[in-house]
């Protein structure tokens, strides 16, 4: 499986990314081997995560929620976003 998940970090931005483990991917970037981004803004919390068969799919999804705003985001958290 595929995940896509938004991250909570502790300067209260958030970060999205791909991995096919999740908890490990979280293991990694609360111990500073995530991604440069996360690691001056420890500790992260997982706080979405959306499951995709596809590594295509997966990654076209990415690829759209890091170019939401910070607004679309939260509402996204809310569940009151648009999909797209």
């Amino acid at each position: 499986m595929n995940y896509v998940y938004l991250l909570r970090c502790n300067d209260d931005s958030l970060y999205c990314g791909w991995t096919t483990d999740l908890d490990a991917r979280l293991n990694a970037h609360n111990s500073g081997r995530g991604a440069k981004y996360t690691r001056s803004r420890l500790p992260v919390k997982l706080v979405y995560h959306e499951v995709y068969a596809d590594l295509h799919d997966a990654l076209s999804r990415e690829w759209h929620i890091k170019r939401m705003s910070k607004a679309e985001k939260e509402s996204l958290l809310r569940g009151t976003a648009y999909a797209d």
